[in-house]
């Protein structure tokens, strides 16, 4: 896996984790490594566009609360973060993460004791949630009747 791909990746995983299990997790590593803010988190607000049919022309389907935040390491390594909602202290840390995740020291235990358990967690809620809607899913069928 290139290692575009791979921060991709984790990127997805850190902005879409539950901020307790990601506090949690970080907690349990016992990282304290020495950072300054670049751009504090801030909370916007950003358009999210929809097309019709996927093919059709575009319309604003709504709009979406959004926090970002960039950390700079005492080493100079830089992350960066976008999260949906209002939560600053998840964006800080996704963005602390992604700094660390970049780094070889750091990123083989990151990668298994953060990054692996958050996305098994993202996974079981995929599938609980996909298991409620089958569960609630009606068929409909037509009969036609004589000829």
């Amino acid at each position: 896996m290139s290692s575009l791909t791979s921060r991709q990746r984790w990127m997805s995983v850190l902005a879409h984790s539950q901020p307790a299990q990601l506090r949690s997790h970080w907690q349990a590593l016992n990282l304290n490594p020495e950072y300054r803010l670049l751009r504090a988190p801030e909370i916007g607000l950003t358009q999210l566009l929809g097309r019709m049919g996927a093919t059709g022309r575009r319309f604003v389907l709504g709009d979406l609360t959004v926090t970002r935040a960039v950390v700079e390491l005492a080493d100079g390594g830089h992350g960066y973060s976008y999260v949906a909602g209002r939560d600053k202290a998840h964006a800080e840390l996704c963005a602390l993460a992604d700094a660390l995740l970049q780094q070889p020291a750091h990123q083989e235990q990151l990668q298994q004791r953060l990054i692996a358990p958050l996305a098994a967690a993202q996974q079981e809620r995929r599938q609980q949630r996909a298991r409620e809607v089958a569960a609630s899913r009606v068929d409909f069928f037509t009969l036609v009747r004589g000829e």
